[in-house]
């Protein structure tokens, strides 16, 4: 039996506050490259492609309020979404050398139940590290997000924060193709160029060079608001909430401004949710998970055909882990963010 090195990166510490490079260390062990006798339901994986996401944030809480199958604990490598090549399988469903992405560990090879795996990757004409955004977790959000619970309509208005992130900038583009029209907002010149010149957004603002929030969204939105696809909470939510028009949806897919604050900010306009009827609702992913087929269908001949668009950044190297999840909260990134850790 081959013992290998096995790179991994650890949680140091529960985070408060802005989460930071030193809450995680780069250790170095060893593993097996064999599934334990007489295990069925195990997979040795091979880790290619890991994603940063913010949700990884608020596992980074002792008493975390998010419930997704795992959580973090001080020791242990750091779990996400990943994309990987099975090196050996108890579980029949896989064999040697299938590509498959789902839930992994921050680490280079990983043994883990083959319950965690989502999906195996059937499609490869188009990149590997797809399947870690448009084509994985995050391309699941935005669909499930938009389309089941955005219910969207040919022409009606929708405004996306965090436009240009894994799961925003593919909102937008599916508004699009939907026949709405779109505005995004984001915190650089460079992202707003992204979101109207590559992304096709109709509009696209810098929040940061907004003083007033409801005066920059009635510029953009002079008859309101249909759609709101919510990434951001706070300030944001409390302007949109003015400039919503009845009957209106926000999908509620993540709240990043609040994720590092002791005391998260108020929201003080809620009781428009009564006056224009609108329905408000939050959603994990997972729900829309039976869709993958569907959606499938849907997004591939779009990505084929140049249709849709996906902006990556990618960070070769393990080692370059926690520099890259901590960006996310610093604004840094542009686009979808991935820690490409082998070779394919």
């Amino acid at each position: 039996m081959a013992q290998v090195r096995n790179k991994q990166v650890l949680l140091k510490n529960y985070v408060t506050g802005f989460p930071k490079e030193s809450d995680m260390e780069i250790v170095e062990g060893s593993i097996t490259l064999k599934v334990p006798e007489g295990s069925s339901d195990v997979v040795l994986l091979k880790n290619l492609y890991l994603s940063c996401d913010p949700y990884m944030r608020i596992l980074m809480y002792k008493d975390t309020p998010l419930s997704l199958g795992f959580q973090y604990s001080p020791g242990s490598p750091l779990t996400a979404f990943g994309v990987s090549k099975v090196v050996e399988s108890g579980d029949p469903k896989y064999k040697k050398d299938d590509l498959v992405w789902g839930v992994t560990k921050w680490e280079e090879y990983s043994l883990v139940p083959s319950a965690k795996i989502l999906f195996k990757i059937d499609h490869t004409d188009v990149p590997l590290s797809y399947y870690t955004g448009i084509l994985g977790m995050p391309g699941m959000t935005a669909y499930g997000g938009f389309f089941e619970l955005g219910c969207p309509k040919k022409g009606e208005k929708v405004f996306v924060s965090a436009a240009s992130g894994a799961v925003g900038q593919l909102v937008g583009q599916f508004a699009k193709l939907t026949g709405c029209y779109v505005v995004g907002s984001a915190g650089s010149q460079e992202k707003v160029d992204i979101l109207k010149n590559k992304l096709g957004f109709d509009e696209a603002f810098n929040y940061k060079e907004e003083s007033n929030l409801d005066a920059a969204l009635k510029r953009y939105f002079p008859e309101g608001i249909d759609i709101y696809f919510e990434n951001v909470g706070g300030k944001t939510l409390d302007a949109v909430l003015l400039n919503m028009r009845s009957h209106g949806r926000i999908p509620v897919c993540g709240m990043i401004s609040q994720y590092n604050l002791s005391q998260p900010e108020g929201v003080t306009n809620l009781a428009n949710l009564i006056y224009k009827e609108i329905k408000m609702q939050g959603f994990i992913v997972s729900q829309f998970y039976p869709l993958y087929p569907k959606f499938l269908e849907f997004i591939l001949p779009h990505i084929r055909e140049g249709k849709i668009a996906y902006v990556e950044d990618i960070v070769e190297g393990l080692e370059g882990g926690p520099a890259a999840l901590v960006s996310l909260f610093s604004g840094q990134n542009l686009g979808k963010k991935i820690v490409a850790i082998a070779p394919e």
